[in-house]
């Protein structure tokens, strides 16, 4: 597992994240999904350091495992990455104007994350032997 370095913090925030399209419209056809594809690490290289894993869809959502460092709130990154990817999607295809013709998105409002942690006895004998062995902690295979 990797873990990452900012200035002061050393971290593994690792997220999983699902979209719903509006009204769980059937939008997120093959050419959708290689655009999305393409355009989120695009959207990403606003925002250092968070990344997306792995990306899935489904015929009205997408899943995303995403890394989100301690700068950035979860709220914003996903306020910014819908609303950018709504607008370029909107332009690029205009069959959505038909699909939401009373209305400027393609996302439902809200969405839901998780965090994906490491197992509890994995972090609990990291813990147990803080003070034991000082040298080489940042790469522990946790």
């Amino acid at each position: 597992m990797k873990v990452y370095q900012s200035g002061h913090s050393v971290y593994r925030l690792q997220y999983h994240v699902v979209w719903v399209c509006k009204y769980r419209r059937k939008i997120l056809n093959p050419g959708m999904e290689a655009y999305i594809r393409k355009l989120l690490p695009k959207l990403l290289r606003e925002m250092p350091g968070v990344e997306i894993e792995t990306i899935g869809f489904d015929k009205d959502h997408l899943h995303m495992v995403m890394i989100i460092p301690p700068k950035y709130s979860i709220s914003n990154v996903m306020g910014e990455l819908k609303s950018k990817s709504a607008a370029r999607l909107r332009k690029r295809f205009d069959w959505l104007k038909k699909v939401y013709w009373k209305e400027n998105s393609v996302w439902s409002p809200g969405y839901f994350v998780s965090s994906v942690g490491v197992d509890e006895e994995t972090t609990r004998r990291y813990v147990e032997y803080q003070g034991r062995q000082d040298s080489g902690q940042l790469r522990m295979e946790l």
